[in-house]
């Protein structure tokens, strides 16, 4: 009996020592940014089911018109009205701080599908790491399948193929969201639809 014991034991241990590496990968920066405060210093926010509440466009928008999409930065969520009353809420990410926090009305001037990537001056400079343009399609493509873009040029909806960013504070202004999401959203919005970043 016992040595069925010291058996399993090393099995047991060998086996852990054989994941751990993995789980220490897991547990990469990349996977927790650490550039995010604290929560412990971050003012509250309801989180999970009391976050993603329902809203009303009345709250935000005159009126309808073609669609509204409110994309609320404190709980991370996107909120969209057709103009029939179709209405769809979406976990998102949010920019990596203030600083890059674009807050006000907007409205979607252009779509497009499979976009191509080209960083801006300012993203170059924080990051001259950073490729010229990538090409649609491009799993490395931080725009993900879809784009959305504002009136505010280089501030767009997009999804994305790192699905660790969505509910953090990850992007260099843009809102994200899940590629299956964005791809269910897009044919719904229409140039001209309402936005606000609140």
């Amino acid at each position: 009996m016992t040595s069925k014991i010291t058996r399993r034991s090393a099995l047991l241990g060998v086996v852990s020592a054989l994941t751990a590496p993995s789980v220490l990968r897991a547990q990469s920066q990349d996977a927790f940014p650490q550039s995010e405060d604290a929560i412990s210093v971050q003012p509250p926010v309801r989180r999970n089911i009391s976050s993603f509440s329902q809203q009303n466009w009345q709250d935000h928008f005159d009126e309808i018109g073609v669609g509204c999409l409110l994309a609320d930065i404190t709980s991370r969520a996107v909120h969209y009205w057709g103009p029939d009353g179709t209405y769809k809420l979406y976990p998102s990410s949010v920019p990596m701080s203030e600083e890059l926090t674009k807050r006000g009305y907007a409205e979607v001037v252009r779509k497009a599908e499979n976009p191509s990537w080209t960083p801006t001056p300012s993203m170059r400079e924080r990051d001259p790491t950073l490729p010229q343009r990538i090409e649609g399609g491009d799993p490395g493509n931080p725009l993900g399948t879809r784009a959305m873009y504002l009136s505010w040029p280089a501030y767009l909806v997009h999804g994305t193929h790192d699905t660790r960013k969505i509910g953090r504070q990850s992007s260099s202004g843009c809102i994200g969201l899940y590629n299956q999401h964005v791809e269910e959203l897009y044919p719904l919005v229409q140039i001209g639809t309402q936005v606000r970043l609140l």
